[in-house]
């Protein structure tokens, strides 16, 4: 199921294991986050090209139709097949009798202590976030966001929790857990591996701006780091969860009435 075993050592992959497993990060990487950071590099040129980017805006949950019926089904469409790729690694990682989910400790084996480490990275995130996209605005490096621009209906703030909890799993196992597990066997160190993924994480949020690139490459090595000590994406996919969640409801529900996003 997987190319390697996962206690395997770097030194022991032989040189086709070691190209498979290469070959099946590049494929992993280029059905998700990947593709999204192309996009979003190609998409930072263009906004680039037409205006000074403090004078564009992005928006991060949009409407998908006037019918909200079909809005509805749009929106929960895109949240069930932007996690298949979580299904691929999960699939990936496990071997019989070894759980994809306790190697990457994506699991409610520690209930309190993931809460209590996700809540505390959400709070210095939260506060970093504010600051970076605070600045980036005040240099021109930022469009102004839009976190929630869905119609108010009596699915709206569902939808906009199961699209934070979507980012959440979708990018925390995917470039923290998997990748962080399939560079160690190819024997990368832990620098390069957080650098690494930090790198990723900037790359596809730079459709926002320089300010939100900048941001997530900081908050990739503060993850980065946690995961390191820790062995468990839980705490992470709570903080990630705990942000998006505070942000996306937040601005549905008192943004537009403060004035926040201009």
């Amino acid at each position: 199921m997987s190319v390697a075993s996962p206690s395997a050592q770097a030194g022991s992959l032989d040189p086709r294991a070691r190209r498979m497993l290469v070959f099946e990060i590049l494929i992993v990487l280029g059905l998700s986050l990947g593709k999204s950071g192309v996009y979003a590099v190609v998409q930072l040129i263009e906004k680039a090209t037409k205006a000074p980017l403090a004078s564009q805006t992005t928006t991060l949950n949009p409407v998908l139709d006037e019918q909200p019926w079909f809005d509805l089904v749009y929106q929960l469409l895109g949240i069930f097949f932007s996690l298949l790729p979580v299904a691929l690694v999960l699939f990936l990682l496990t071997e019989p009798g070894k759980s994809a989910f306790r190697r990457i400790g994506f699991t409610f084996a520690r209930p309190l202590r993931d809460f209590g480490l996700g809540v505390a990275l959400a709070a210095v995130i939260g506060v970093g976030t504010l600051g970076v996209y605070a600045g980036g605005r005040a240099l021109g490096l930022t469009t102004a966001l839009v976190p929630a621009a869905l119609d108010t209906y009596w699915w709206t703030l569902p939808v906009l929790i199961l699209s934070a909890m979507r980012h959440a799993v979708l990018e925390e196992v995917i470039v923290v857990g998997y990748l962080f597990l399939r560079l160690r066997q190819l024997g990368w160190g832990t620098p390069a591996i957080i650098l690494t993924s930090a790198l990723i994480r900037a790359s596809y949020h730079l459709y926002q701006g320089i300010g939100p690139g900048i941001g997530n490459f900081l908050m990739g090595l503060l993850f980065g780091y946690a995961y390191y000590k820790t062995r468990r994406v839980m705490p992470l996919v709570i903080a990630h969860a705990l942000v998006d969640i505070a942000g996306f409801v937040g601005f549905a529900l008192f943004g537009p009435a403060i004035g926040i996003g201009n």
